[in-house]
């Protein structure tokens, strides 16, 4: 018991929560969820339309993970599950406890990552139902997109740990057409697959939130579908 409450207090320490939707259809596929955003991720793309949470201490003032808590409680028969996103999860030393506490109260957990931090990902997928995982170019070309040097490294190794953890999961590319060209979104479309991705979500860049100096991406939904032609898989192109 002790040991119990030393985990949950250093979970509570470990989880800098940025803000909290209490219902959502559509974060957690076929699922009623509660989303928690957390604070901070490590890198820095370009159309991120949560720029606020990229630092750490930014979040929603005095809201605390037993606050979090206290809300699920009361939506207990009213949720099906809690989907942690961001900011970047995986970044936060309490996420394992967290997900214990959601799934001790009968919630599934989903997950929305970067792959960021794939030590911290391997930890927590056994406790997890389903995850989001953001890819974001070639992994080659990632640095153009999170200004982030061997951020493709990390993003790679979380691939290969969501399709081996056999944790249900789609993959989600976010397309600018100043970040991602024609022949990079083939590229993805030949060797995902490859990986094992068998469910790819394109999502046109939206502006909301995003810096201005990124601009307007000139893609269509049509031209998503056609340059991405070659996946050998279940494709959706996701607006908003």
């Amino acid at each position: 018991m002790l040991r119990r409450t030393c985990d949950r207090l250093r979970a509570m320490d470990g989880c800098s929560v940025a803000g909290l939707v209490p219902f959502s259809t559509i974060d957690f596929p076929d699922r009623l969820s509660a989303v928690v955003f957390m604070q901070g991720c490590p890198w820095h793309c370009q159309y991120c339309h949560n720029r606020h949470l990229q630092k750490a201490g930014v979040g929603a003032p005095g809201l605390q993970w037993s606050d979090v808590l206290r809300v699920l409680d009361a939506r207990r028969g009213l949720l099906d599950a809690v989907v942690f996103s961001g900011g970047e999860p995986t970044g936060q030393s309490g996420l394992a406890t967290a997900c214990e506490d959601v799934r001790e109260r009968g919630f599934e957990v989903g997950l929305h990552t970067g792959g960021a931090f794939p030590e911290r990902l391997a930890q927590v997928l056994p406790l997890v139902d389903w995850v989001a995982l953001d890819v974001k170019a070639p992994f080659e070309e990632y640095q153009r997109t999170t200004g982030i040097a061997e951020s493709g490294e990390a993003a790679c190794e979380s691939l290969a740990l969501v399709v081996g953890s056999g944790v249900a999961f789609e993959v989600r590319t976010t397309v600018h057409s100043a970040l991602l060209s024609a022949e990079s979104l083939d590229t993805l479309a030949r060797e995902l697959p490859g990986y094992g991705v068998q469910r790819w979500v394109l999502q046109p860049f939206r502006a909301l939130g995003a810096g201005e100096e990124i601009g307007i991406s000139s893609y269509t939904e049509e031209d998503l579908m056609h340059l991405t032609a070659a996946f050998d898989g279940e494709r959706h192109v996701r607006i908003g």
